[in-house]
């Protein structure tokens, strides 16, 4: 019985932060990426950017053969060289 109620309070929270970003206007309820951090990131919920290689390496992601996205520390080194 707790098992379940946790489960429903857990989808209730869900659901609730995802109207919530929809009523904002948001068109991406995942969140933002940041160049050189994976931290939190889904990349299921960044499509624009993780669903295309070239833009992935942008911010600094690399896939893996076993499609695995990692942080690629030259890529965001180069990154910190072109903004400073």
């Amino acid at each position: 019985m707790l098992a379940q109620m946790n489960i429903a309070v857990a989808a209730a929270l869900l659901l609730d932060t995802e109207s919530g970003a929809l009523a904002k206007g948001h068109s991406n309820p995942g969140g933002n990426v940041r160049p050189c951090s994976l931290d939190g990131v889904n990349p299921v919920h960044h499509p624009q950017i993780f669903g295309n290689a070239a833009i992935a390496r942008e911010y600094g992601f690399v896939q893996s053969a076993d499609h695995s996205w990692h942080v690629d520390q030259r890529l965001c080194d180069s990154l910190q060289h072109r903004t400073t």
